[in-house]
């Protein structure tokens, strides 16, 4: 069976509870939790896919180099390993009302920084259906990954993590 590692950050709140949704909703596939500050990346080689997600709070300060900042460290290490040829998703939480101008602004953090090490990313999802002014979370009619709005549109994220997991068992072959 693939396995799939689903490092997620922050701890607590929105963020784990759709970490734990998609996790539930990958299976039978098995999926291993971690939160960003318990994972050592070099231990990722093993797993076949791997599933980020984060929020858009703070995104400003993702890139600083400080003990705060849980995913540059990751980042950082992740570089030193590579992850080429493997396939790498992401799901981001924003809120469209109070920060239009920077809707899951996360998820274009994520790309960046993926981008960088050979991993092929998967899981792309439409803006239809969303209402903010600017992200750097999308290209085109497309998120870098799964967007979802815990504070505006709680009602649809179950449905939007069911289609988006079936998605990415699709593009990556698994059941």
């Amino acid at each position: 069976m693939k396995s799939i590692a689903l490092i997620f950050w922050p701890k607590g709140g929105n963020v784990e509870q759709a970490a734990r949704k998609v996790a539930e909703a990958l299976k039978p596939a098995s999926v291993d939790l971690f939160d960003v500050a318990g994972i050592d990346p070099m231990s990722l080689s093993g797993c076949d896919f791997l599933i980020l997600g984060g929020s858009t709070v703070g995104a400003e300060t993702w890139q600083e180099a400080s003990d705060m900042n849980k995913w540059s460290s990751f980042f950082s290490e992740i570089k030193k390993t590579g992850l080429q040829k493997k396939n790498v998703a992401f799901f981001g939480l924003g809120d469209q009302v109070l920060y239009p101008h920077h809707f899951v602004d996360g998820l274009g953090i994520f790309q960046q920084e993926i981008h960088m090490t050979g991993a092929r990313i998967s899981g792309k999802w439409p803006v239809a259906g969303y209402d903010f002014t600017e992200s750097a979370g999308h290209s085109g009619d497309y998120f870098f990954g799964l967007a979802l709005d815990e504070d505006r549109q709680p009602e649809l994220t179950d449905s939007r993590i069911r289609e988006w997991t079936n998605l990415l068992k699709e593009e990556w072959g698994i059941d």
